[in-house]
């Protein structure tokens, strides 16, 4: 048994453009403060990084202003599918769902894909799953999002995507950058463990996989951990996640592996976030989008990244 340290917790739920002023911003940090709060006391109490994880996965999951889980956005042709990802940093494994439909909390899949030879599964081998751990279907559908589809339905899904929040009054501009959800952990026990759930960029083609359920966006080793948000495919080509996990374990510091692959994101005209966590209980943060939804727990107090300036910034605090 490894000696106790203090935990410490980073989660999102997304990278996007503006929350449209003062009252979306209070409306996100209230809704990321309540798991925050919630999952923080369970690793207090003991329970693990992929505890922990999980339980704020599920809690994202259930809000309906987070594109995950219910609430998450339709595809091109109006169905739900979402992906989620879970990586426990200890083994190093990582284990997830692609384009699952009619499930409450995708990242349940993932968590029972731990112990499973089989660790990735697509849409019908996660039904089967689903059916065989005798989870009840569910309709992850709400008024809000079957509106923003029918919207842009009538304008031929001239968007690239659907919006990153959902907001009753649809004010989304056309260039706004959606996201995921997703939770970062480091236990009591030295261990980190991250996760990631997202209803995909909406409005996309059928058959489209997210960088959710890839190492690209959902990553850690025993050294760091780190969940990704934005433009899938942005994070795809950049393999953040992974690139900044690697960079930990090879001797830099988190904030250096954050500065240099966020330099490089937005060098090549990236738009995405990440969060991440080491194994020293250093926190960091970084955006090339407008903002970031991140909020955190440093061990003496909860923190958040709503009101940080437009452009790419990065944010460490070092243990």
């Amino acid at each position: 048994m490894k000696l106790q340290v203090q935990p410490k917790l980073i989660i999102h739920g997304g990278a996007g453009s503006s929350l449209h002023g003062k009252g979306g911003i209070e409306t996100v940090r209230k809704l990321l403060y309540q798991v925050v709060e919630e999952v923080y006391s369970l690793l207090c109490s003991g329970k693990t990084a992929m505890q922990a994880v999980v339980r704020g996965c599920q809690m994202l999951e259930d809000e309906p202003c987070f594109n995950a889980g219910t609430g998450s956005v339709l595809q091109s042709d109006g169905q739900i599918r979402m992906s989620a990802s879970l990586m426990d940093g200890t083994k190093q494994s990582f284990s997830g769902v692609i384009n699952v439909s009619r499930v409450k909390n995708p990242i349940d899949l993932a968590q029972a894909l731990q112990s499973s030879p089989d660790r990735v599964l697509s849409d019908y081998g996660a039904a089967e799953l689903a059916r065989e751990l005798q989870i009840p279907s569910y309709n992850a559908l709400t008024e809000l999002r079957l509106q923003e589809w029918i919207k842009e339905r009538q304008e031929n899904f001239q968007r690239a995507m659907a919006g990153v929040v959902a907001q009753p009054d649809l004010r989304e501009s056309s260039n706004a950058r959606r996201g995921t959800i997703g939770v970062v952990a480091l236990d009591t026990y030295g261990n980190l463990a991250a996760g990631t759930s997202t209803g995909g960029k909406g409005f996309e083609r059928l058959g489209r996989v997210s960088d959710s359920a890839m190492p690209a966006g959902n990553y850690a080793t025993k050294y760091a951990g780190v969940s990704c948000t934005g433009i899938g495919e942005d994070i795809i080509d950049e393999c953040l996640a992974a690139r900044i996990v690697v960079r930990v374990t090879d001797g830099m510091s988190l904030r250096q592996a954050m500065e240099r692959s966020f330099a490089e994101a937005e060098q090549n005209k990236r738009d995405l976030g990440a969060i991440a966590l080491d194994a020293q209980g250093a926190i960091a943060w970084g955006k090339t989008s407008q903002v970031l939804l991140a909020a955190f727990h440093n061990g003496e107090k909860i923190g958040d990244t709503l009101e940080l300036p437009e452009g790419t910034e990065v944010g460490a605090l070092e243990e």
